[in-house]
């Protein structure tokens, strides 16, 4: 790996001082996306994608009940919960099969055309390139549709990722870092080693698809060539094709977002791997501010529920600044214990603290023991499963809970998925909107566990030292 400088985020032209030409763009891409009825269709490998997006639907099943439920829907886009990010290979293989083939019998039911998002990490952890293959070989084995390319977008400005000169920076304190430096690429189950994007293609393709074969759509063209250029490059694109998109700031994706209507609109097929930015700008979702208590925490003065499962540093910093609130009870779960003979009884004793604090109108904060428990010192799925016992003990509190919390927050992706869809038993959320930069919160549906109380998904790898503390704060 080469390693990159670190530079400040703010030595980089910002997209938003693009010239007066170009101020139009976002009426622009409107109008585009207007002429357009394709059911925009993401695919959510943990429930963080829906972190840029507010009065959309996330279903947390692919059956054909909950995906012609989305087709009907007046809005755009509808997400689908995989949560394969806590899946192994063979599970995830078999569930976007399921997916494409279901999506497309629905589509020639309804006569309706769809576009597919394959949702991930912005840090680029997860089944890259298994779920965009396999959804590939779902679409063309049951269709005549031949997929030209791959758009591969991991910008996330809200939670500090930027792609510059193919290479992908996360921010850390005003300071931009290669990715591959980044503790995401020492994740226990999906690491990796490099952060120019054309080199991590090959590295996780292993080979099959060439750094030099893939496309590159550079700031300076986005920025000084326009839509047009982007248009005539992504119409070369053929046999899946990978095509590296960067971007600094919102008006680059939209821009870039253009130029791809306008290929699809030659003909042209895509499927795309992508962070929650791209989702919100191809959906035409507009800004709102940020939720408040008062539209959040309604007729409850029980206490509120906050579970901290992501072990990353960040989550773990955060952690710390929360536990400094005054009126904040806190309880840990031993790792150790929930994967030994110990679990049932570790699970007892968290529950029924979280059952008596929350009866007597204590927020209480559950978090797990923050030493890493490895089983096998590399990247595997044996440690994934790991995670998975930790995510079922923690499904378990929630799940012998006799008493809506007033609110819950949840840290961690795996985690949130499974206490969303097993612990509440949700299979249908509104997304309301943001509580913060990046931190997404749903309204659940009427059959959950607990009906209509916000659901706070705070993903590990976003928000600064004080985020949770002050998330907490403001809804206690």
């Amino acid at each position: 790996m080469n390693k990159q400088a670190y530079f400040d985020k703010d030595s980089i032209f910002n997209g938003s001082h693009l010239d007066d030409e170009a101020k139009g763009i976002d009426i622009l891409l409107q109008d585009e996306i207007s002429k357009n009825n394709d059911k925009i269709i993401v695919l959510d490998d943990d429930p963080t994608g829906v972190q840029t997006v507010h009065n959309v639907s996330v279903f947390t099943d692919w059956s054909e009940e909950s995906i012609r439920n989305g087709f009907k829907e007046k809005n755009k886009m509808f997400f689908i919960l995989t949560n394969s990010r806590g899946f192994s290979e063979k599970e995830t293989i078999k569930a976007h099969s399921e997916i494409g083939k279901i999506i497309e019998e629905v589509a020639m039911k309804e006569n309706k055309s769809y576009q597919i998002i394959s949702r991930s990490d912005s840090t680029l952890r997860g089944h890259y390139p298994l779920e965009t293959e396999t959804i590939r070989k779902a679409i063309e084995e049951n269709t005549n549709i031949i997929i030209d390319g791959e758009i591969i977008i991991p910008f996330f400005k809200e939670g500090g990722r930027f792609t510059i000169n193919d290479v992908h920076w996360i921010e850390d304190n005003g300071r931009l870092i290669p990715s591959g430096e980044t503790e995401f690429a020492k994740d226990t189950t999906f690491g990796y080693k490099n952060s120019n994007l054309k080199l991590w293609v090959e590295e996780k393709t292993l080979g099959r698809y060439k750094s030099d074969d893939i496309i590159s759509i550079s700031l300076d063209m986005i920025r000084n060539q326009g839509y047009n250029e982007i248009a005539k490059v992504l119409v070369g694109a053929k046999q899946f094709q990978k095509i590296i998109v960067n971007a600094f700031d919102y008006p680059d994706l939209i821009i870039f977002t253009i130029g791809l209507i306008l290929a699809e609109q030659q003909g042209k097929k895509f499927l795309y791997r992508t962070a929650a930015s791209f989702v919100k700008v191809r959906g035409g979702v507009s800004d709102r501010e940020f939720l408040t208590k008062e539209e959040l925490v309604k007729y409850n003065n029980k206490g509120g529920l906050i579970i901290v499962g992501s072990h990353v540093e960040r989550t773990t910093r955060q952690l710390n600044t929360a536990m400094e609130l005054e009126h904040l009870k806190t309880v840990e779960l031993s790792v150790p214990k929930v994967i030994s003979n110990e679990a049932e009884d570790e699970i007892s004793r968290v529950s029924n603290m979280v059952e008596n604090e929350i009866s007597n109108g204590n927020t209480i904060l559950v978090y797990t023991s923050r030493s890493v428990v490895k089983v096998s010192q590399k990247v595997s799925e044996k440690n994934l499963e790991v995670s998975i016992k930790v995510s079922e003990a923690l499904v378990n509190i929630v799940k012998s809970l006799n008493i809506a919390p007033s609110f819950i927050i949840v840290k961690g992706g795996i985690t949130s998925s499974d206490i969303g869809t097993k612990g509440l038993g949700v299979k249908r959320a509104l997304v309301a909107g943001q509580i913060k930069p990046g931190i997404p919160v749903w309204i659940t549906d009427k059959e959950s566990k607990f009906s209509e109380i916000p659901y706070i998904i705070f993903p590990g790898n976003v928000g600064n030292d004080d985020t949770l503390k002050e998330i907490i704060d403001e809804l206690q």
